[in-house]
């Protein structure tokens, strides 16, 4: 009995961790996400290059090898060695929110571009009719519309975030993944796997419900 509560305490410990690392990168990621989004609509070229090759890097190479090269690969350059960023390089939680946030990031950018583009036009002449700013067209018509537009998509995008967090365990973090791995290493048992998944399960039935109320929530207009 004791060694069945002490595992499950464990198992919470790395749920703790996973559910963090799926917070802060989701919440990075939607925030990184729009002005790569506006940028790759921009007429300015450079810009929608920018965001195009970023978005093509980082969803045309496995998340996995982008951890690798944050963690490991950074380290071997001695100028970020002996550089202020070695401070936060030189631990693997904050590489891995960093890969997670930016991968995310590049994937949620395209989903954001979508919803940018099926927002009705009829609003968007009516808010340039208003004398709005392009940036106050934005802040205040088009990217509240296209939030809504894009919730199912952008919920499926954060369940997909929170199974990818389990690559954390490849550097060394204990998250739910790490923890159920050394624990079914330590008791020769696949109980501990079990468990974890079903706890991966319910947190993404948790995420999209939550999700699903907020689209009746925000979008109670196009109820029938």
């Amino acid at each position: 009995m004791q060694g069945l509560l002490g595992s499950l305490s464990q198992l919470a410990c790395g749920l703790a961790l996973t559910v963090q690392l799926l917070a802060l990168s989701s919440l990075f990621g939607v925030v990184l996400a729009v002005p790569l989004a506006v940028a790759r609509l921009s007429r300015l070229r450079p810009l929608a290059w920018f965001s195009a090759g970023y978005s093509g890097f980082f969803r045309g190479t496995p998340l996995l090898v982008q951890i690798y090269l944050i963690y490991y690969g950074l380290a071997q350059f001695g100028f970020i060695r002996h550089s202020v960023l070695w401070v936060v390089l030189r631990n693997a939680w904050p590489c891995a929110l960093i890969a997670f946030s930016l991968n995310m990031a590049a994937y949620v950018s395209e989903v954001v571009r979508g919803g940018i583009l099926a927002v009705p036009q009829g609003e968007i002449e009516a808010a340039k009719a208003l004398g709005l700013h392009p940036w106050l067209r934005y802040r205040l018509v088009i990217l509240p519309r296209a939030f809504r537009l894009i919730l199912p998509a952008l919920g499926n995008e954060v369940i997909v975030q929170m199974k990818s967090t389990s690559l954390a365990s490849t550097i060394t973090l204990l998250d739910l993944t790490g923890v159920a791995r050394r624990l079914a290493a330590a008791s020769y048992s696949t109980d501990p796997l079990i468990i974890a998944g079903l706890i991966y399960a319910a947190l993404a039935w948790l995420l999209g419900r939550g999700f699903r109320m907020a689209e009746k929530r925000f979008n109670r207009h196009r109820r029938a």
